[in-house]
Protein backbone atom coordinates (compact mmCIF):
# COMPACT_ATOMS: atom_id res chain seq x y z
CA UNK A 1 0.00 0.00 0.00
CA UNK A 2 1.30 3.18 -0.65
CA UNK A 3 2.15 5.53 1.82
CA UNK A 4 0.05 7.77 0.78
CA UNK A 5 -3.30 5.60 0.93
CA UNK A 6 -1.98 4.58 4.52
CA UNK A 7 -2.74 7.97 6.06
CA UNK A 8 -5.71 8.43 4.21
CA UNK A 9 -6.69 5.04 5.82
CA UNK A 10 -5.21 6.26 9.31
CA UNK A 11 -7.79 9.44 9.04
CA UNK A 12 -10.73 7.01 8.72
CA UNK A 13 -9.69 4.59 11.58
CA UNK A 14 -8.79 7.68 13.52
CA UNK A 15 -12.21 9.15 13.02
CA UNK A 16 -13.84 5.84 13.78
CA UNK A 17 -11.84 5.72 17.09
CA UNK A 18 -12.85 9.54 17.74
CA UNK A 19 -8.94 10.32 18.46
CA UNK A 20 -9.64 14.25 18.00
CA UNK A 21 -5.56 14.27 18.40
CA UNK A 22 -4.43 12.04 15.72
CA UNK A 23 -7.02 12.97 13.60
CA UNK A 24 -6.17 16.37 13.52
CA UNK A 25 -2.38 15.59 13.29
CA UNK A 26 -3.22 13.44 10.27
CA UNK A 27 -5.18 16.16 8.83
CA UNK A 28 -2.63 18.31 9.28
CA UNK A 29 -0.42 15.93 6.96
CA UNK A 30 -2.95 15.50 4.43
CA UNK A 31 -3.40 19.49 4.10
CA UNK A 32 -0.05 19.65 3.46
CA UNK A 33 0.11 16.85 0.86
CA UNK A 34 -2.86 17.65 -1.10
CA UNK A 35 -1.04 21.98 -0.83
CA UNK A 36 2.10 20.32 -2.88
CA UNK A 37 -0.28 18.46 -5.00
CA UNK A 38 -2.00 21.37 -6.05
CA UNK A 39 0.51 23.95 -6.18
CA UNK A 40 2.90 21.69 -8.17
CA UNK A 41 0.47 20.27 -10.37
CA UNK A 42 1.83 16.70 -9.22
CA UNK A 43 0.51 13.36 -7.60
CA UNK A 44 2.72 12.31 -4.77
CA UNK A 45 4.98 9.28 -4.60
CA UNK A 46 6.27 7.73 -1.19
CA UNK A 47 9.62 9.73 -1.51
CA UNK A 48 7.71 12.74 -1.85
CA UNK A 49 5.29 12.03 1.08
CA UNK A 50 8.56 11.43 3.27
CA UNK A 51 9.91 14.98 2.61
CA UNK A 52 6.38 16.52 3.35
CA UNK A 53 6.83 14.47 6.56
CA UNK A 54 10.46 15.32 7.39
CA UNK A 55 9.60 19.12 6.81
CA UNK A 56 6.71 18.44 9.28
CA UNK A 57 8.57 16.99 12.13
CA UNK A 58 11.59 19.93 11.31
CA UNK A 59 8.70 22.49 12.16
CA UNK A 60 7.08 21.08 14.89
CA UNK A 61 11.05 20.26 16.54
CA UNK A 62 11.28 24.29 16.27
CA UNK A 63 8.21 24.66 17.96
CA UNK A 64 8.88 22.88 20.99
CA UNK A 65 12.10 24.49 21.16
CA UNK A 66 10.50 27.99 21.00
CA UNK A 67 7.60 26.79 23.07
CA UNK A 68 10.06 25.30 25.69
CA UNK A 69 12.49 28.76 25.51
CA UNK A 70 8.75 30.92 26.45
CA UNK A 71 8.27 28.26 29.34
CA UNK A 72 5.51 26.56 27.45
CA UNK A 73 5.29 23.22 28.05
CA UNK A 74 1.20 22.44 27.76
CA UNK A 75 2.10 23.63 24.13
CA UNK A 76 5.57 21.82 23.75
CA UNK A 77 3.69 18.72 25.08
CA UNK A 78 0.99 18.71 21.83
CA UNK A 79 3.73 19.47 18.97
CA UNK A 80 5.67 16.61 20.54
CA UNK A 81 2.58 14.30 20.64
CA UNK A 82 1.99 15.53 17.02
CA UNK A 83 5.81 15.20 16.34
CA UNK A 84 5.31 10.97 17.59
CA UNK A 85 2.31 10.57 14.97
CA UNK A 86 4.04 12.06 12.36
CA UNK A 87 7.03 10.24 13.23
CA UNK A 88 5.25 6.54 12.63
CA UNK A 89 5.06 7.63 8.66
CA UNK A 90 8.90 7.86 8.44
CA UNK A 91 11.35 4.27 7.51
CA UNK A 92 13.52 3.13 9.37
CA UNK A 93 16.32 6.00 9.92
CA UNK A 94 20.22 5.13 8.96
CA UNK A 95 22.49 5.10 11.49
CA UNK A 96 25.07 7.69 11.78
CA UNK A 97 27.73 4.88 10.77
CA UNK A 98 25.67 4.33 8.13
CA UNK A 99 25.34 7.75 6.76
CA UNK A 100 28.91 8.00 7.18
CA UNK A 101 29.89 4.77 5.06
CA UNK A 102 27.26 6.05 1.87
CA UNK A 103 29.03 9.80 2.23
CA UNK A 104 32.22 8.02 2.04
CA UNK A 105 31.57 6.02 -0.72
CA UNK A 106 29.98 9.01 -2.75
CA UNK A 107 33.26 11.14 -1.94
CA UNK A 108 35.25 8.40 -3.15
CA UNK A 109 32.85 8.13 -6.54
CA UNK A 110 32.92 11.88 -7.15
CA UNK A 111 36.52 12.03 -6.48
CA UNK A 112 37.11 9.75 -9.00
CA UNK A 113 34.72 11.26 -11.67
CA UNK A 114 36.42 14.41 -10.74
CA UNK A 115 39.93 12.64 -11.09
CA UNK A 116 41.37 15.04 -8.04
CA UNK A 117 40.62 14.67 -4.17
CA UNK A 118 37.92 16.35 -2.89
CA UNK A 119 38.47 20.07 -1.46
CA UNK A 120 36.03 22.18 0.49
CA UNK A 121 34.59 23.93 -2.66
CA UNK A 122 33.32 20.38 -3.64
CA UNK A 123 30.67 20.36 -0.60
CA UNK A 124 27.84 21.27 -2.63
CA UNK A 125 28.18 18.48 -5.31
CA UNK A 126 28.52 16.04 -2.93
CA UNK A 127 25.48 17.20 -0.76
CA UNK A 128 23.74 16.77 -3.91
CA UNK A 129 24.49 13.33 -4.36
CA UNK A 130 24.48 12.37 -0.93
CA UNK A 131 20.69 14.03 -0.34
CA UNK A 132 19.35 12.35 -3.77
CA UNK A 133 20.33 8.92 -2.32
CA UNK A 134 19.88 9.36 1.07
CA UNK A 135 16.33 11.10 0.74
CA UNK A 136 14.04 10.10 2.98
CA UNK A 137 16.56 7.12 4.70
CA UNK A 138 18.35 9.49 6.65
CA UNK A 139 18.16 13.63 8.65
CA UNK A 140 19.66 15.90 6.36
CA UNK A 141 21.99 17.43 9.24
CA UNK A 142 23.37 14.42 10.01
CA UNK A 143 24.09 14.30 6.58
CA UNK A 144 25.55 17.39 5.80
CA UNK A 145 27.42 16.73 8.87
CA UNK A 146 28.98 13.41 7.16
CA UNK A 147 29.91 15.16 4.18
CA UNK A 148 31.64 18.19 6.04
CA UNK A 149 33.42 15.26 7.92
CA UNK A 150 34.37 13.14 4.85
CA UNK A 151 35.68 16.54 2.85
CA UNK A 152 38.19 17.35 5.91
CA UNK A 153 39.56 14.24 6.40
Amino acid sequence: MALKDQITEDMKSAMRAKDSARLGTVRLLLSAMKQKEVDERVVLDDTAVIAIVDKLIKQRKDSIEAFTKAERADLADIEAAEMVVLSAYLPQRLSTEQVNAEVATLATALAAELGRPLAGGDMGKLMGAAKAQLAGKAEMGQVSAAVKAALAG
